[in-house]
């Protein structure tokens, strides 16, 4: 026997492309599962999908939420599961993982993108210094200018704030910094 990629193998490499066409069929079948409090990101887009695992012919879907209390989780986990289910996985499991804790920085650049084209401003990287001590310059997500100032702490949801453009005099969400 050896081990190769996390997987013990009899017969090489092809165990090893079987369990990987797997993990890719699950990837992608999980990839269509959208958020459903910012329907344009996808678990994907958002960095709470964390891993895929394969064990035979059983798939675990290890998500994180966006916060311990996050209310879209069991829809997210409950949609996770019946894409699983439509993709031909007759044996599915979706694990919630609170550790480590969800960060901004696991959201794609693909999904900052997104919101910022849906008209939500997206969370600065939480490397910057800026981000780190609330001292972001954030712009609005309809004209640009960073001419802005916040409304509420929270918006639509706890993950968002409210802010309005002082410019086009728009109000706005901001995905906040995690």
């Amino acid at each position: 026997m050896r081990e190769r990629e996390g997987l013990q193998t009899d017969d090489g490499t092809a165990r090893d492309a079987a369990a990987q066409a797997q993990r890719e069929r699950a990837l992608a079948a999980l990839a269509s599962v959208h958020d459903p409090e910012i329907p344009v990101l996808t678990i994907a887009d958002l960095g709470i999908l964390r891993e895929v695992r394969i064990e035979g012919e059983s798939v675990e879907a290890i998500i994180t939420p966006t916060y311990s209390g996050c209310p879209a989780m069991n829809m997210i986990a409950v949609e996770a599961d019946l894409a699983l289910e439509r993709a031909g996985f007759s044996q599915r499991k979706i694990t919630t993982a609170l550790s480590p804790a969800w960060t901004t920085d696991w959201m794609s650049d693909e999904g900052r993108a997104k919101l910022l084209a849906y008209g939500i401003a997206p969370p600065a990287h939480s490397s910057s210094r800026g981000a780190l001590f609330g001292e972001e310059v954030l712009r609005c997500p309809r004209c640009g200018s960073a001419e802005v100032e916040r409304i509420s702490e929270f918006g639509s949801t706890a993950c968002k704030a409210l802010w309005r453009c002082k410019a086009c005099r728009e109000p706005f969400d901001q995905f906040k910094c995690i």
